[in-house]
């Protein structure tokens, strides 16, 4: 703007910083007023000492302004503190002629930005209309985030909150990711040198989210925002889809829990029923049955091809053919952690099985399941293969009968131990788990082998059993399992 008429006195190396916006001040600290980007307008009427220019100019810096214009109030030379202050803090300082009114350069100035953002704005409008036509041609999620990647002149993904990469390049680190927009105050928000915006459906909660993952700050982008909305068109057709294949699954899993005959209903889902499949059943965090089966279908879409969903009788099911997809279920699950607050989401898993046999499946991924309770940590997933048959049995009895149980088989050694604050009950654990091996026992509790035939005496007398005989330790072993 050479009609300005405005003398570089320092930085011109900086000149090329953009201006957002003018701000004049004569307050001696205006800090609280500058959001960066500024071209700040001064009189100088604060100053009355050097040291009042670096307080000034400090503030000027650390803001992030553009630049400052000044004038001095008597027409003479700039001060010298000033000048130096500026140089030292790489404020660009620029002198307006004493025949200049700020309200001239306030007018140009503004006239200019409103240019630039007429422009900005027709920019913007012709790169959302680009995206739009990707979704209005059906393009895809993959080919959508493609195209808004180019817009944005940044790398994109979309993630699900299981660390999944839905569409876009791999991620390194994307479960880091998932937790810090798990437990964002505010969304969108930037961390790691990253953007994450949500991508929700209707009715959706943020654990059963997508996140846009865009590269650098782009929180007050508006076309990542654009971006993420039409990224959540995308999710709700994968949602509507979801539903349909879906339709077959309440059916389905019902007759699997009934016992019936459904080898026709797993071909006319379009599998074979010859291959062997697999059940899983979950609890519902708080008791929302449909929030549990919104989780349990992303965590299955990250992990398994093909699977069916459904809430039958207040407990999640699903039903998906044996594969290597089991591997990735627990680190699928345990990246949802920080999102579930105090709920938990337990996963039992059954061990493979053709079609017959999926009603004792059902049972055995229910049973694992409510092992799982007995577990600590917010998520917790336990396959049918991985515990023994005892445990899976001990599962399917109510707690109260196993309470019972435990007091009827243990009752007198309870009591001793309470009263004379000894374990027997521990020296019966460590006995019966080293498979009545004197030696091993007594090496386990670092006691001699003598002192352990005493007490474990002490226990059979209090019991009136005879630990010799196989019967009784199976009997003692599954009520000390009861506990």
């Amino acid at each position: 703007m050479p009609e300005l008429r405005l003398r570089t006195v320092v930085g011109a190396e900086f000149l090329d910083r953009p201006v957002t916006r003018l701000y004049g001040t004569e307050l001696p600290d205006p800090a609280r007023y500058l959001s960066g980007g500024e071209l700040v307008l001064s009189g100088l009427l604060w100053y009355r000492a050097a040291a009042d220019c670096e307080r000034f100019v400090a503030a000027l810096a650390a803001a992030g302004v553009a630049a400052l214009a000044v004038s001095p109030p008597d027409a003479g030379e700039l001060p010298g503190a000033l000048v130096e202050a500026c140089e030292r803090h790489g404020v660009p300082l620029l002198e307006v002629p004493v025949d200049l009114s700020f309200a001239a350069i306030t007018e140009r100035v503004v006239l200019e930005l409103a240019a630039e953002r007429a422009a900005d704005a027709g920019a913007l409008l012709g790169r959302h209309r680009r995206l739009l036509t990707v979704v209005a041609e059906g393009g895809g999620l993959s080919e959508l985030v493609a195209a808004g990647a180019a817009e944005l002149g940044a790398p994109c993904r979309v993630l699900s909150c299981t660390g999944h990469v839905v569409a876009g390049p791999e991620l390194p680190g994307a479960a880091a990711l998932v937790r810090e927009f798990l437990v964002a105050d505010r969304l969108p928000v930037a961390v790691r040198g990253t953007t994450l915006l949500p991508v929700s459906v209707r009715g959706g909660s943020r654990l059963t989210s997508w996140i846009l993952v865009v590269e650098g700050d782009r929180t007050r982008d508006e076309l990542a925002v654009e971006l993420a909305s039409l990224v959540g068109v995308e999710r709700a057709r994968v949602v509507q889809g979801r539903e349909i294949e879906n339709r077959a699954a309440g059916p389905l899993l019902r007759e699997v829990l009934a016992g019936g005959d459904v080898a026709a209903r797993i071909s006319a889902v379009g599998w074979d029923p010859d291959v062997p499949l697999r059940v899983l059943a979950a609890s519902a965090p708080g008791g929302r049955v449909e929030q549990a089966a919104a989780l349990v279908e992303e965590v299955l879409a990250a992990v398994a091809p093909a699977f069916l969903v459904a809430a039958v009788d207040e407990e999640v099911y699903a039903l998906a053919p044996s594969g290597p997809w089991t591997e990735g279920l627990r680190p699928a699950v345990r990246t949802l952690e920080p999102g579930l607050r105090l709920a938990r989401l337990l996963v039992g898993l059954s061990s493979p099985v053709g079609h017959t046999g999926l009603r004792g499946a059902a049972q055995e991924a229910s049973h694992a399941r409510r092992l799982g309770e007995r577990r600590t940590g917010r998520t917790c997933v336990v396959a049918g293969e991985e515990i023994a048959l005892h445990q899976l049995l001990l599962a399917g009895v109510p707690d109260d009968l196993r309470r019972s149980l435990r007091r009827r088989l243990l009752g007198p050694v309870l009591d001793y131990d309470a009263e004379h604050g000894s374990d027997l009950v521990g020296t019966l654990r460590v006995f019966l788990d080293c498979s009545g091996s004197w030696t091993a026992a007594a090496a386990r509790l670092h006691v001699h082998v003598n002192t352990l035939r005493y007490r474990v005496g002490r226990a059979e007398d209090l019991l009136g059993v005879d630990l010799s005989e196989f019967t009784e330790r199976v009997n003692l072993y599954l009520a000390l399992q009861a506990g």
